[in-house]
């Protein structure tokens, strides 16, 4: 029999409250500069850590620690984390994009094409799988499939006056230049 707090659904409410924190503290991190921004990430990823010891099943969890050991260029833990992620859930966003986002800076473009398709396919809105998927499909000297999908984030920047934007436009433009005549 479930006890009462699991009846009430106390830990998840509990655990989603500390996962709120830690965000905060990711985005505080965003915004830092390196020593403020390695205290913030190292408070998230310890906030993190709790949230899944309460609540391990739960695979955004999983996937929003491994985009942390991401900013702290820990690719090996951020793997782990993000097949995990999708091991709980195989439709799991940020999962999917993480996985490609580990193998697209471990040059294994054929693995990181496929994971960020998954993932726009889940999203297709979602700016930054558009974004490295752009990047992807240049590295495979798939440039016009890469333009589209550059181009589409950009309008997704422009939209939100998203301060990425600049970057994108560059990326837009040495991305043609390798587009065949």
């Amino acid at each position: 029999m479930p006890s009462l707090t699991q009846r009430l659904g106390l830990p998840r409410y509990e655990a989603d409250r500390r996962y709120k924190d830690a965000l905060t503290a990711y985005l505080r991190a965003q915004d830092a500069r390196a020593e403020a921004r390695n205290d913030a990430l190292g408070q998230a990823l310890a906030i993190m850590n709790e949230v899944i010891e309460m609540l391990p099943t739960h695979a955004e969890y999983w996937a929003a620690r491994g985009m942390i050991y991401i900013d702290q260029n820990k690719l090996e833990p951020a793997r782990a984390d993000f097949e995990r992620a999708v091991k709980l859930f195989d439709l799991e966003l940020l999962g999917h994009y993480g996985l490609g986002l580990v193998a697209y800076h471990e040059e294994r473009y054929p693995d990181a094409l496929r994971h960020l398709l998954t993932a726009e396919r889940i999203d297709p809105q979602r700016t930054e799988t558009l974004y490295t998927l752009a990047l992807v499909l240049d590295k495979l000297e798939r440039s016009a499939e890469a333009v589209e999908r550059m181009t589409r984030a950009h309008d997704l920047m422009e939209a939100h006056n998203d301060k990425r934007k600049p970057q994108a436009v560059r990326w837009l433009a040495q991305i043609r230049k390798h587009v065949k005549a």
